[in-house]
């Protein structure tokens, strides 16, 4: 008689134990929401993106926008060796 019994438990155990298993992960679930409260609404938080744009425009708010650099006095910040030919020597 056990082994008939053995059979038909590793059978059908998958029916037996998907709809226990369902009713703790419930339980579980429930009780841990109940023991925790209600949760707060999520902060809305700024990408990326988003906080590079307002740096930036905090940085542009005291400058004066019509003042820049030249391109000549940019070729400074240009490495030497890739346009040591074409840049004009400073006297």
């Amino acid at each position: 008689m056990w082994p008939v019994l053995w059979t038909a438990m590793r059978t059908y155990a998958p029916y037996v134990t998907f709809p226990v298993a369902f009713v703790v992960g419930a339980v579980g679930y429930h009780l841990e929401w109940f023991i925790r409260g209600t949760p707060a609404p999520p902060q809305e938080e700024k990408g990326i993106l988003e906080l590079r744009e307002d740096r930036k425009l905090e940085e542009l708010v005291g400058r004066d926008s019509t003042q820049v650099t030249s391109l000549k006095d940019r070729l400074e910040f240009t490495p030497r060796a890739a346009l040591e030919r074409n840049r004009p020597v400073k006297s």
